[in-house]
């Protein structure tokens, strides 16, 4: 058998692994669990951080100031060290929209071995948990638009479940060219690494979160000493909810209806910036498993249409079909996606281009970590964990 035969081969049987193995990763199904109103509404504290958030706050915050949720509610926004006027401008949104009390704070530059944002997290956690009675906590980013019902929905679960934390992942602002093409991917392939389903067994050893809106029990929190034994994290989200999970906690992830995004990301540049910052971070540091990634992908994603076309011009027919039959699966899996983004589902088989730009950010986002940029965000740049102070 000739190498491309081999390859080809290899791929067929990784996608129909990925298929039926990897905890069916590709449904869209995975919405908020049953759930029914509880008979007391417990206080719900908004905790969130801001870093030169004037672009999208007046689209993001208004959301909040508008939860129609029955309970008590109170919302503390962190702005930290912004240069563009978030902290006034949230006020002056405030002001003008009415709603729950909104707490607007700063918490200085970061403290030696903290990530700016848990920073944040960390003051607007200690004001939220010092100034109220609240039994759960909402983190959610600056640029997440809620529905009036988001919260009500989100403290339903969590009671109706008995979850410790809840997470949505905030259906991202596809609009542009790039954002079609990368934004559905995104999703799709963190999916990949940690099945919804997987993370939500309970007991199961999957653990993640998506930062954008994660509804987080105040018990939990303080069992898991968060941020605390996560402040040192670039990928925060999945670090959150691993402390929760350890600490015994029940976890949930799924998609989200009514959390939205709405930073704009104009042009390739933005959205390789947003993959390549953590990428590296995901993998450890560690060369090896940058090597076995890229490989991993190259197979993966890569494999496929190279073996249709060799075999094609070749006339071997078993990378041909081989290749084809791992294609088809590979943009099969990838049409539900698309269908929850609303997208064309001829984008589906455009996925080993995509894949191939995603190697291109992870292998980028190492040269960067060697050059002492990477883990780069908006003016900070973060060591890795093992050498921060």
């Amino acid at each position: 058998m000739s190498a491309l035969t081999w390859i080809a081969t290899g791929s067929l049987a990784a996608w129909g692994w990925l298929l039926l193995g990897q905890g069916f990763f590709w449904r869209t199904d995975v919405g908020l669990p049953p759930r029914t109103p509880p008979a007391d509404w417990p206080a719900v504290a908004v905790v969130v951080p801001a870093r030169d958030e004037a672009e999208v706050l007046p689209m993001s915050l208004p959301s909040l100031l508008a939860q129609d949720y029955p309970g008590p509610l109170e919302i503390f926004l962190v702005d930290d060290g912004s240069a563009d006027g978030t902290g006034e401008l949230a006020r002056a949104l405030a002001g003008e929209h009415g709603g729950p009390p909104l707490t607007v704070a700063s918490p200085g530059e970061p403290a030696p071995g903290w990530t700016g944002k848990l920073w944040a997290v960390r003051h607007g956690m200690a004001l939220a948990l010092d100034r109220t009675d609240a039994e759960y906590l909402l983190l959610t980013d600056a640029d997440i638009a809620h529905g009036p019902d988001s919260l009500r929905e989100l403290v339903a679960a969590a009671r109706s479940g008995g979850l410790d934390l809840v997470s949505q992942m905030a259906r991202l602002r596809v609009t542009t060219f790039w954002e079609r093409m990368i934004v559905p991917a995104f999703v799709y392939f963190f999916a990949q690494l940690y099945p919804f389903r997987r993370v939500n067994r309970p007991g199961g050893r999957t653990a993640a979160a998506a930062g954008g809106c994660v509804l987080l029990r105040r018990d939990a929190a303080l069992r898991a000493g968060v941020p605390e034994s996560i402040r040192q994290a670039v990928i925060d989200d999945v670090s959150l909810a691993r402390a929760v999970r350890r600490s015994g906690g029940r976890i949930w992830l799924g998609l989200a209806d009514r959390v939205e995004s709405v930073r704009p990301y104009p042009g390739l540049g933005p959205l390789w910036r947003m993959v390549s910052r953590s990428a590296y971070a995901q993998l450890l540091h560690n060369p090896l498993l940058l090597a076995a990634t890229v490989a991993g992908l190259a197979v993966v994603y890569l494999a496929p249409p190279v073996a249709v076309v060799a075999g094609a011009l070749t006339g071997s027919v078993v990378p041909l079909v081989c290749g084809g039959l791992a294609w088809a699966v590979m943009a099969g899996t990838y049409a539900p996606m698309l269908r929850y983004y609303r997208q064309p589902l001829w984008l589906a088989p455009l996925l080993p281009v995509t894949g191939l730009l995603y190697l291109l950010m992870t292998v980028d986002s190492a040269v960067q970590h060697h050059r002492g940029r990477g883990a780069a965000w908006k003016g900070r740049t973060y060591a890795r964990p093992e050498a921060a102070p």
